[in-house]
């Protein structure tokens, strides 16, 4: 099934979107949740279906709680993955030791 998503992200959070029904549009979406993630900014608009891929979502994951709670919040990455990333280098060069 296919299904039109409208993807904001947040104004307080790099990398942090929310994924929600184009239908829907906001309703869905728990009062705290939108206050914690700041006044959301329309990013753009995604067809969304199982056979899709996101680049750092689960697309089942994604539909799954679309469906079930009319929002999906996508997190930025943690800070251990941007670490992973840094050469060796700089990983020796700033440890304490």
């Amino acid at each position: 099934m296919k299904r039109i998503c409208s993807i904001y992200r947040s104004p307080r959070r790099n990398e942090m979107y929310l994924y929600v029904l184009k239908s829907d549009a906001l309703e869905r979406v728990p009062e705290n949740l939108l206050l914690a993630f700041g006044k959301p900014h329309h990013a753009f608009d995604l067809v969304l279906s199982p056979e899709r891929t996101l680049s750092r979502e689960d697309i089942h994951q994604v539909l799954e709680n679309l469906e079930k709670q009319g929002y999906h919040l996508q997190m930025p990455p943690a800070e251990d993955e941007y670490i992973e990333h840094l050469p060796e280098e700089l990983l020796r060069r700033n440890d304490p030791m």
